[in-house]
């Protein structure tokens, strides 16, 4: 004979599946609601990965319909992953890296900067005109600003006249034709388009800092230097962190179209990251095998930065709240 214990157990997963049929039919009306966005994420999302096979095929399109040709292909295993080891990978790395860390030396601390003065200033009208002023940068398409930016840094811009007539040089520097400069450019060039954008998450953070302990330490004699740093900044810092955190988990999502558009053949070796490099060689050169293996390959690590990160920022977030 069954003892009440035992019993007891055996109806706790009843227990539990009828529960949960019971919130299913409760909240039906919702679930036929998202039935079609998640249909959409099926279709998109999910059935396109079918594709990342050809990685690991030498696929060529013969007319036959994508996914007979695909299955016909030669499989070749991971020789396009070490073909791609072998010969541009340590300078595909190398760029993605640097130009990521160097936007992020320069992009994020930008902002936090920017909303810590934009909430110091006591004038709406020139708040107003400022934060306007700093968020159209951001709905600036990239071939507009690819084009500004190379305009200004040509060999007759205004970059070079100004240097000039500081008689900081004497000739025309041609920037965006040496390698050297152009990650310090594309660095600036995103701090200037993200700034104002990214600084909402800061002014919404500042906005929700107890006025009290301003005011608190306003009569206390702290100075407007002394109030930023002992409590607008340690207020800001579980954003900042968190922030930090997940820029870090896409620290390979470092764009393609501003090194496509202010990229050319004399910087190649500077410019061309994981993106790029897989529009080139699997788009334009037609080696879809080789280009799906790339990109797959990049999705792979940005996925064990994001999950690494996630799990930090979790563990983080539990510190700061308990």
């Amino acid at each position: 004979m069954k003892s009440a214990k035992s019993i007891a157990a055996g109806s706790i997963p009843h227990r539990g599946k009828k529960k949960l049929a019971l919130d299913l039919w409760r909240q039906r009306y919702l679930f036929l609601m998202m039935l079609p966005a998640l249909v959409c994420v099926i279709l998109f999302n999910y059935v396109p990965m079918t594709g990342l096979y050809i990685s690991f095929v030498n696929y060529v399109p013969r007319g036959e319909g994508f996914y007979q040709d695909m299955l016909s292909a030669q499989f070749v295993g991971l020789d396009w992953f070490e073909y791609f080891f072998s010969t541009d990978f340590a300078i595909v790395m190398r760029n993605t890296l640097c130009q990521s860390l160097m936007t992020l030396l320069f992009s994020f601390p930008a902002p936090v900067i920017f909303a810590i003065c934009l909430n110091e200033i006591k004038n709406n009208r020139v708040k107003k005109a400022a934060q306007t002023a700093s968020y159209l940068p951001y709905f600036i398409s990239w071939v507009i600003a690819a084009n500004m930016f190379v305009t200004f840094l040509s060999g007759d811009g205004v970059i070079n006249d100004i240097l000039q007539a500081l008689h900081i040089t004497d000739h025309d520097i041609l920037f965006m034709q040496e390698g050297k400069y152009f990650w310090l450019i594309l660095a600036l060039a995103n701090t200037w388009k993200n700034i104002g954008y990214d600084a909402i998450i800061y002014l919404s953070a500042i906005s929700g800092i107890d006025q009290e302990m301003y005011e608190a330490a306003e009569v206390d004699g702290a100075t407007k230097t002394q109030r930023i740093w002992y409590i607008t900044l340690p207020s800001l810092l579980p954003t900042i962190m968190i922030m930090l955190l997940l820029a870090v988990g896409g620290i390979l999502n470092v764009g393609y179209e501003q090194q496509l558009l202010m990229g050319n053949d004399a910087v190649i070796k500077f410019s061309d990251v994981f993106d790029t490099y897989t529009y080139r060689y699997g788009i334009i050169n037609g080696m879809y095998s080789y280009g799906t293996a790339v990109g797959l390959f990049k999705s792979v690590v940005s996925f064990a930065f994001v999950a690494v990160t996630n799990k930090m920022s979790r563990k983080y977030a539990e510190v700061s709240l308990y």
